[in-house]
């Protein structure tokens, strides 16, 4: 078994479950946030139960531990890759054969890796480790405003290139699983391309409506 880990196949199986774990995690994220949009009663009391919730305090480290996971072995299988290619030479133009997503996944996971450490002291640090937050609401929307039109603008810049990663990387799961024969192609590829316009939009939408609502 250890082997088996160990081998390439092995890395991108523990990539792609780490993925998808993620994946959904995404979703549930996306919900909790549409919901600033009921108004802060409505976003407070669902903010506390996720908080208070001894589920999702056991699922928190898994949580951390899946970022960390599907990190690492992103990278040990891109640096194995280089290894595997020393020598660039002349290939088909990838262009005609993949999509910029697929050849950009480590530009996009760095990206997406940047948003995320902005995300997190912004709203998670701030939530956990300090005293200041009167109002999980205000704290969240309290950035989607004018003043701050720059966080709004990697906000959205964010989402959008976690949609092409999210893109690329669900047919790539679904792949190395086993599961993306000639007859379900097709079909993961419409899932996953709803899927990634979802996050995209929806995270998209949320400081864009403060925005355009403070303008109005």
């Amino acid at each position: 078994m250890s082997n088996f880990l160990n081998s390439s196949i092995g890395k991108k199986l523990i990539m792609s479950i780490s993925g998808l774990f993620l994946i959904a995690f995404l979703l549930v994220h996306l919900t909790i946030n549409l919901l600033t949009l009921a108004g802060p009663e409505t976003f407070n009391a669902a903010a506390h139960f996720m908080g208070t919730n001894i589920v999702m305090k056991i699922m928190e480290p898994m949580l951390a531990l899946g970022f960390l996971v599907h990190i690492v072995y992103s990278l040990i299988l891109y640096a194995q890759n280089l290894a595997a290619r020393p020598v660039r030479y002349k290939v088909i133009n990838q262009a005609e054969t993949s999509s910029w997503a697929s050849r950009n996944m480590v530009f996009l996971g760095i990206v997406i890796l940047a948003f995320l450490g902005i995300h997190l002291v912004n709203y998670f640090y701030k939530i956990k480790f300090t005293n200041d937050v009167t109002s999980e609401y205000h704290l969240v929307v309290g950035l989607f405003t004018t003043e701050y039109w720059y966080y709004i603008a990697i906000y959205v810049i964010g989402a959008i290139f976690l949609g092409l990663h999210l893109y690329h990387a669900f047919q790539s799961a679904f792949q190395t699983l086993g599961l993306n024969n000639s007859k379900w192609r097709a079909r993961w590829n419409a899932i996953g391309l709803i899927y990634s316009l979802v996050i995209a939009l929806g995270f998209s939408f949320i400081p864009l409506y403060f925005l355009i609502s403070e303008l109005v």
